[in-house]
C-alpha cells in the first residue's frame, strides 16, 4: 500500500513508520493520522513484524496538530457555543482513542524522537511503549498559551509536579530534562537515534512473540484498569472545554494572525515567555 503522508518499511522483523510531512514539521493532519493508524494496524497484523518504530522525517518528530486543519472550529463567532463545544468534544475524544490504540497493539511501539516534539506529537511520544530521544530533541506543549489542553498521560507518567511545571507554562524542555523527569527512556546522539531504536526493536524480537504480547498487556491493561482510561475519558471532555474557552488573550493572538499570518500568531504567543529556562538554546519563538 502506498501512503501519501507517511513512510512504511519492514526490515528484519521491525516495522518503521515515519511521519512524512517535513515541510510542516510533520504536523498532524486528518490524513496523516488516518494513514499512521492504518500502518500501525498493518504492522500489528503482520506475523513477520515483532516491533514497531515511530519516528519523523526531517528536523521534527512532530510539531503537533496542524493549526490550519482546524481553522474555523477555533472561531467562537462561527457557530453557536454548543456546536463549538460539540465539535471539539468529538475531536478530542478521537485523539484519546488514537493514543489508546497504541496500547491495544500486540507489539511494542518505540518512539524515536528527533528534533521538535510538540503538542499532539508530544502526546504520541508519551503514549508509545518506549521512547528514545535524540540529544537535540525539544519537547513542549506551547499551545496551552493560547487556551488549549495538556494530557493526563504526562502526570501519569512523570508525576503531577513535573506535569504542572510544563503544562501550566507551555515551556520547552530539552532531552536531558526529558530523561530526568521520565518522558524518555534514553538519550542518544542524533546519528545514533534510529540505529539505537532498531537495536532495541531487534532485541525485543528475540523474545517469544506471545511473551512480548502478554507482558505488554500486563503493563498496559493493568494501567488502564487502575484508572488511566478514566483519566483520559475526563481528559477528552476537559480538552473540549479548554479549546472552547476564548477570551481577550486569544482575541489578541487572532488579531496578530489576521495582520501577519501564522508566524505573527506564534510570535505574539511565545515571545513573552523568552528566554525559557529549560528550552531550546535559541531565543527564537517556537513554531
Amino acid at each position: 500500500m502506498d501512503y501519501a503522508t507517511i513512510l512504511y518499511e519492514v526490515d528484519d522483523a521491525v516495522a518503521t513508520v515515519t511521519l512524512n510531512r517535513p515541510e510542516v514539521m510533520n504536523a498532524l493532519s486528518a490524513d496523516l493520522e488516518r494513514e499512521l493508524h492504518d500502518a500501525l494496524r498493518r504492522a500489528g497484523a503482520d506475523p513477520e513484524v515483532r516491533a514497531i518504530i515511530l519516528t519523523g522525517r526531517g528536523r521534527a518528530f512532530c510539531s503537533g496538530y496542524d493549526m490550519s486543519a482546524v481553522e474555523g472550529s477555533s472561531d467562537p463567532a462561527a457557530r453557536y457555543p454548543s456546536e463549538v463545544i460539540s465539535t471539539w468534544y468529538e475531536r478530542n475524544q478521537a485523539e484519546m482513542d488514537h493514543l489508546r490504540e497504541i496500547w491495544s497493539l500486540s507489539k511494542p511501539v518505540i518512539a524515536a524522537v528527533n528534533g521538535w516534539c510538540m503538542g499532539g506529537g508530544f502526546w504520541y511520544s508519551l503514549a508509545c511503549d518506549i521512547t528514545i530521544a535524540s540529544s537535540d530533541a525539544v519537547f513542549a506543549q506551547p499551545e496551552v498559551r493560547m487556551t488549549s489542553s495538556s494530557i493526563f498521560l504526562f502526570a501519569a507518567l512523570c508525576g503531577w509536579k513535573n506535569a504542572n511545571r510544563y503544562a501550566l507554562t507551555g515551556d520547552h524542555f530539552d532531552a536531558t530534562e526529558a530523561l530526568r523527569i521520565g518522558v524518555v527512556n534514553e538519550v542518544v546522539a542524533p546519528e545514533d537515534l534510529l540505529p539505537a531504536a532498531r537495536r532495541l526493536a531487534r532485541r525485543i524480537a528475540l523474545v517469544p512473540a506471545s511473551s512480548v504480547r502478554l507482558n505488554k498487556a500486563i503493563t498496559m491493561l493493568g494501567l488502564r484498569a487502575s484508572g488511566l482510561d478514566s483519566g483520559l475519558l475526563l481528559n477528552g471532555a476537559l480538552n473540549a472545554m479548554a479549546h472552547s474557552s476564548y477570551g481577550p488573550d486569544r482575541e489578541r493572538l487572532n488579531e496578530a494572525k489576521a495582520e501577519g499570518g501564522l508566524k505573527a500568531f506564534l510570535r505574539a504567543r511565545d515571545e513573552p515567555f523568552l528566554p525559557e529556562p529549560f528550552g531550546p538554546k535559541s531565543a527564537k519563538p517556537s513554531e
